[in-house]
């Protein structure tokens, strides 16, 4: 009697833990994998509408079973933070430049060396090609995985004391600069006062002449209005820039390789339509800066890649010769003859 008893317990025992393991189950399939993105930019910006796509189209392909929820403007922290926090996998995906990603994967920097692209599809071939086979694997070992390349932009020069139309002209001005190598030691080179002001802070900086002016792609000029507080703009192109979007390895994991395949292929696809659309209203943008009363100057570039011989040793020594040599290796490869 005693056994029989103990039997029947133990079936109910077997079965209330079954159903709590399908009923575990179930929901843990209806509710899908939850993950968030983090990006700097404002919500008009393409950027934010190209990751609102992304985000979109995986939802539909996975059938919901892959949600991502996106925080833009630096909500969840400043660039170097939102890459930190994904590497130690506290949070899903980012999307950063280059240069937020230098302390990490040290290779990924050298596309950000000063003059090196001829034009944007020089920059896509390179960084497209030869450049995700030699750069994904690097990504990978130091916690991140690449899945596209998407835009931000060449960058340009704007301010509030005069037109800049050669590299002295940059002399003396006091600049606003992020906080990647590159860009300070190029500023540096050409004799400006390089300052380190926080991304939300800067319009305010600019408006209060705490700083002269500032670089960035026509793109952050126009979306974060920072033409409403300078005079000048100059078409410099002095380095390029684009948005990578990154996934950590730890949540990656947590993908089966349909879902896997499927958030590579939307990256690119909503990389390709983020590119589309910056580069076809960069022509409009200088338009709407000289109607905004913005004075718009077009230097000479080679005078001003023929200044950056100083600046280039210091970004070479610090890239790696190894890694600037494979680089420019690639590039002159993708280079159009």
């Amino acid at each position: 009697m005693k056994r029989q008893r103990a039997g029947w317990i133990l079936g109910v025992a077997l079965l209330t833990a079954l159903f709590i393991f399908q009923t575990g189950w179930s929901k843990a399939i209806a509710q899908g994998i939850q993950m968030r993105i983090a990006h700097y930019v404002d919500e008009k910006h393409p950027l934010h509408l190209g990751a609102q796509k992304f985000v979109s189209k995986v939802d539909e392909r996975t059938k919901g079973q892959v949600k991502i929820t996106i925080f833009p403007a630096n909500t969840l922290g400043s660039p170097p933070e939102v890459v930190e926090q994904v590497k130690l996998g506290t949070l899903d995906m980012c999307l950063n430049t280059q240069g937020q990603f230098e302390y990490h994967v040290k290779a990924c920097a050298t596309a950000q060396i000063p003059f090196v692209f001829d034009d944007y599809d020089h920059a896509h071939r390179t960084l497209d090609g030869p450049g995700m086979k030699w750069l994904a694997p690097q990504f990978e070992k130091a916690g991140f995985i690449l899945l596209a390349n998407w835009e931000w932009g060449f960058r340009n020069i704007t301010n509030n004391k005069k037109a800049i139309t050669k590299p002295e002209d940059v002399k003396g001005l006091k600049i606003r600069v992020p906080p990647e190598f590159h860009l300070q030691t190029l500023f540096e080179s050409l004799g400006a006062v390089v300052t380190k002001i926080a991304w939300p802070e800067l319009y305010m900086a600019l408006a209060q002449n705490v700083v002269d002016g500032q670089e960035n792609p026509l793109s952050a000029i126009w979306y974060q209005k920072f033409y409403e507080v300078q005079k000048h703009v100059a078409l410099t192109q002095h380095a390029y820039a684009c948005a990578m979007p990154v996934i950590s390895t730890k949540s990656w994991a947590k993908l089966n390789p349909e879902q896997q395949k499927i958030l590579r292929e939307e990256a690119v696809q909503a990389g390709a339509w983020v590119r589309k659309t910056l580069n076809d209203e960069e022509i409009d943008l200088i338009g709407k800066f000289e109607k905004a009363g913005l004075k718009v100057t077009r230097p000479d570039i080679k005078s001003f890649r023929a200044a950056m011989g100083p600046a280039y040793k210091k970004i070479f020594e610090r890239y790696g010769e190894d890694n600037v040599k494979t680089f420019m290796k690639l590039v002159e490869e993708t280079r159009k003859k």
